[in-house]
C-alpha cells in the first residue's frame, strides 16, 4: 500500500467562507481534533494577512504535537519571514511558497514573462530554505498552466529545495483525465518525483463539482498529497472533502493507497466545524450529511433490513455515526446532553454544561424531540453571552390585511437598558426597524437567509445575514424557534462585530 499525506486546510482555505471566521480558541479547537483525526499536516493560516492570523499559526503550533504544521505565503520575502517568525514553535514545520502560472496570472496579475515568474518562484523557495527544510511549492492557477510550463517551473522550484510541490486547479476548471494527465506529464519529466526527492500534492476546487474526483485522478497519476477540508468548505463551492477522499481509498482498498485517517473520528469532527463555523452541513452531503446513510424508498429499506450491504458501502460506525437510540426530550438530564455533544465532537463540562442544560430545557419545552443540529445551535449560542449589545426582550403584534406589524425590542448595551417600539412591514421588518431606533449607526442588510434544520412548526430556525457597515460587510447568525427573534438575534451578532 501507498502512503497518502493528507494536508488540511480547513483553517486556512476553508476558513477564508465569508461569515465563517473563527477565533484563536476556536481554531485551536479544531486543530486538536485535526491532530485526533490522523491529518498529517495542518496549514495553520496566512500569517501575513492579519495579526490574527499570525497569532493563531504561533498557537496553534504550541497546542498541535505531531502533525506537521504549515504556513502560508505569497513569493515574498516578508511574507516568508513571517512565517518563518509565526512557526517558531512548532515542532514540525513547513512553509508553503508559490505563484500564479497561468497565462492570465502572468500577464495580468504579475505583468511579468514566464522566464520571470521561474525566477522569483526559484527565489522564494531558497529564501524559505534558510528558515525551514520542509518547503512545499504551489503554481498557482496549475490547472490552466501549460503542462509543459508548468514542467519547467516545478523542476527548477525542485532543485532548489522544494519537498513538495502542490499542483491546484485553482478555479475548479480541469475535468479528471486531464487532471490526472497533468500530474502524471509531471512525475514522469521532473526528476525529483521518481527519485523520491519531492512529492506532488493535489489542491483542487469544487466549482463545477468535480473536486473529489479530480483529487483521486490526481492521486492515481502519481500524486501522494492531498490538500482538503473537513466537509468540503472553502472559497465559492469550496474544496476538495476530506471525508470523501478518506473514505474513496479506505473502501477501495484495490487502489493500493492507505491514509493516516482514523476515520471513526470524521463524523464529530465535521460537526464541530460545522458548528464552530455556523455552516450547515446539507443533508444530501456524502459520508457526512444527515440522509448519508437514511433510507426512504421502500424499495430500499426492503433491501437495507434484509441485509445492510444491499445498499450501503460502509457501515456508519466507520465513519463515526453513533446509531445509539439515545433520543434527547425535556426528561433527559445532563448526562445524555453531554453524551450527545460528546458524539458531535463538542465536549463541555462544569458551570458550562450547566448554563447549556438550562437553554436545552426551554427549547425542549418547545419541541417533542430535541435534535443534535439543535444542541450543536445552542453549544455555539453562548458566543452571545460575552458580547456587548443583548436582546433583553422582543414583543412582536402583527396581522394580514391592513395591519401594520408593530414591535417592541429590548436591548442590554454593556449594562445599560434600552428600550423603543415600531411598525413595519410584517414582523422582522418592525424589529428590526425598532432595533434601528437603539443603535444609531447607518446600517444596511444585504442578505438575509433562513433555514430550517428539520422538519415541524417548532423546528430552529437559522438565521444568516450580511450587514453594511461603514463601507465594510460584517455577518451575523441567530437561531431559535422563534424566527422574529433569530433575525435579530442574527442582526444583534453582526452588530457586536463592528468595527469602531
Amino acid at each position: 500500500m501507498d502512503r497518502l499525506f493528507i494536508f488540511d486546510t480547513t483553517l486556512r482555505d476553508g476558513e477564508q467562507v465569508p461569515g465563517c471566521q473563527l477565533n484563536t480558541v476556536e481554531k485551536i479547537q479544531v486543530a486538536k481534533q485535526l491532530e485526533a483525526l490522523g491529518v498529517d499536516v495542518i496549514e495553520a493560516g496566512f500569517p501575513i494577512s492579519s495579526p490574527g492570523d499570525f497569532n493563531s499559526v504561533i498557537e496553534i503550533s504550541k497546542a498541535v504535537t505531531w502533525p506537521t504544521i504549515c504556513a502560508l505565503t505569497r513569493a515574498v520575502e516578508k511574507d516568508i519571514d513571517c512565517a518563518a517568525e509565526a512557526l517558531r514553535y512548532a515542532k514540525h514545520k513547513r512553509i508553503h511558497t508559490g505563484i500564479g502560472t497561468s497565462p492570465s496570472h502572468i500577464k495580468y496579475k504579475f505583468n511579468s514573462t514566464p522566464d520571470e515568474i521561474i525566477e522569483r518562484a526559484v527565489a522564494a523557495v531558497k529564501y524559505a530554505k534558510r528558515y525551514v527544510e520542509d518547503v512545499e511549492f504551489y503554481a498557482e492557477d496549475a490547472g490552466r498552466t501549460d503542462n509543459e510550463y508548468l514542467a519547467r517551473v516545478i523542476d527548477a522550484v525542485t532543485k532548489a529545495g522544494a519537498t513538495v510541490c502542490n499542483i491546484p486547479d485553482t478555479t475548479g476548471f480541469r475535468v479528471p483525465n486531464e487532471y490526472q494527465e497533468k500530474i502524471k506529464y509531471l512525475y514522469e519529466h521532473v526528476d525529483a518525483f521518481s527519485a523520491g526527492k519531492s512529492i506532488l500534492s493535489t489542491h483542487c476546487h469544487n466549482d463545477l463539482g468535480m473536486a473529489t474526483a479530480n483529487t483521486v485522478a490526481g492521486v492515481l497519476g502519481g500524486a501522494r498529497q492531498v490538500e482538503v477540508t473537513i466537509n468540503g468548505i472553502g472559497e465559492r463551492a469550496g474544496n476538495t472533502s476530506l471525508e470523501e477522499v478518506a473514505m474513496i481509498f479506505k473502501t477501495h482498498p484495490d487502489l493500493g493507497i492507505e491514509t493516516n485517517i482514523n476515520t471513526t473520528k470524521i463524523y464529530p469532527t465535521s460537526r464541530m466545524v460545522s458548528s464552530l463555523m455556523n455552516m450547515p452541513v446539507q443533508p444530501n452531503k456524502a459520508i457526512v450529511g444527515r440522509n448519508a446513510f437514511a433510507h426512504s424508498s421502500g424499495i430500499h429499506q426492503d433491501g437495507v433490513l434484509k441485509n445492510v450491504s444491499t445498499y450501503e458501502i460502509m457501515d456508519p460506525k466507520e465513519v463515526g455515526i453513533d446509531d445509539n437510540a439515545i433520543v434527547l426530550t425535556a426528561r433527559s438530564g445532563r448526562a445524555a446532553l453531554k453524551y450527545r455533544l460528546h458524539v458531535n465532537g463538542v465536549d463541555v463540562d462544569g458551570e458550562k454544561l450547566d448554563k447549556l442544560y438550562e437553554s436545552f430545557l426551554k427549547l425542549a419545552d418547545k419541541k417533542k424531540e430535541v435534535t443534535d443540529d439543535d444542541i450543536l445551535i445552542l453549544a455555539g449560542a453562548d458566543r452571545a453571552a460575552v458580547a456587548n449589545v443583548k436582546l433583553d426582550f422582543l414583543r412582536v403584534s402583527s396581522g394580514t390585511g391592513d395591519v401594520d406589524s408593530i414591535a417592541a425590542i429590548g436591548l442590554d448595551i454593556a449594562g445599560q437598558k434600552f428600550e423603543a417600539c415600531a411598525t413595519g412591514n410584517g414582523p422582522v421588518d418592525a424589529a428590526i426597524s425598532a432595533l434601528k431606533q437603539i443603535i444609531h449607526k447607518d446600517m444596511i442588510l444585504k442578505e438575509f437567509t433562513i433555514q430550517a434544520i428539520s422538519k415541524g412548526s417548532n423546528d430552529m430556525a437559522k438565521v444568516h445575514q450580511s450587514v453594511e457597515y461603514d463601507g465594510r460587510i460584517y455577518y451575523g447568525f441567530g437561531a431559535n424557534t422563534d424566527i422574529v427573534q433569530a433575525s435579530v438575534e442574527a442582526y444583534i451578532d453582526a452588530i457586536n462585530k463592528f468595527k469602531n
